[in-house]
């Protein structure tokens, strides 16, 4: 077994649970945002300093974005240059 499909699977590992991360990271912040039910007192005695999460995950999406579009273009150039 060569080096390579080691570090493609590895590579690829690392990927697959950044997305993971990502994901979890919106679920979260989306869940505790929004949640589920409708709003009770207990709820809405802090709607003040509520602050909508969209802005700060669309960051977190677009950063991850550059980062898996980037991570396959070196995948790919590097399977090129092995060849």
């Amino acid at each position: 077994m060569s080096k390579i499909p080691v570090a493609r699977l590895l590579t690829g590992a690392i990927l697959f649970a950044f997305v993971a991360a990502v994901v979890a990271f919106n679920l979260v912040n989306l869940n505790e945002a929004y949640g589920s039910g409708e709003p009770y007192y207990s709820r809405t005695t802090n709607m003040d300093k509520w602050s909508d999460p969209l802005p700060v995950l669309a960051v977190v999406d677009g950063v991850a974005v550059l980062a898996v579009a980037a991570c396959f273009f070196l995948w790919r150039r590097a399977s090129r240059t092995m060849r």
